[in-house]
């Protein structure tokens, strides 16, 4: 029981992986006041628990209804994650249209903080999977959902860590550190797309 625990918490520590959205948390909270970070931090992490928690209750009975295999939301996940990635590697500084959308913090929470980065196509996929309403009872669905929200915590505690951090190296250094991160994560993001489009032809064949 203590092993099956362990493996999940591994398998969905890496799948939301809340150390690599630090970057993208920063790039996108760049110059806004300490409290309007705090508050994208929170609901960006409660907007991704509310999806994770959906696909946990009904995710596989929407793919399985709409004929989409996990292998293709995996590789549409990659392809958007690899977009933003881009313009984290190429945008400037502090890019006009960035600066336009801190008038809506509600925005900056969904995307891309929320989606994809914390609520990533991988995480919902791993949901659904941890989660398969024919191999895995009640409870041991309880005990997922559990663990997934204690790794959003802690995904949570390291923003507000973060904001802290910022204000030690300033925005040129969060610059510096986001076209860095920006290369890491655009070959996250097309290291996701290759293992999809590989699953997807196992499958077929």
């Amino acid at each position: 029981m203590f092993d099956s625990l362990v493996v999940q918490f591994v398998v969905l520590w890496a799948v939301i992986d809340p150390i690599g959205s630090v970057p993208v948390y920063l790039t996108k909270t760049i110059g806004l006041p300490l409290e309007d970070r705090r508050k994208i931090a929170l609901k960006a992490v409660l907007i991704s628990a509310g999806i994770l928690l959906f696909f946990l209750v009904a995710g596989q009975a929407l793919l399985e209804a709409m004929q989409i295999p996990l292998t293709a939301f995996q590789i549409a996940g990659g392809l958007v994650l690899l977009l933003f990635a881009l313009t984290m590697i190429f945008g400037e500084g502090k890019p006009e249209q960035e600066m336009k959308m801190t008038a809506s913090l509600s925005e900056l929470a969904v995307y891309p903080l929320a989606v994809p980065s914390i609520a990533s196509p991988g995480a919902m996929m791993a949901i659904v999977l941890l989660t398969d309403n024919h191999r895995f009872s009640f409870d041991d669905q309880l005990i997922t959902a559990l663990i997934m929200l204690s790794i959003l915590f802690i995904t949570y505690l390291l923003f507000v860590i973060a904001n802290r951090i910022q204000r030690v190296i300033g925005n040129t250094g969060a610059a510096v550190i986001s076209r860095v991160m920006g290369l890491i994560l655009a070959a996250v993001a097309v290291n996701n797309m290759l293992v999809g489009i590989r699953d997807f032809f196992t499958q077929v064949n």
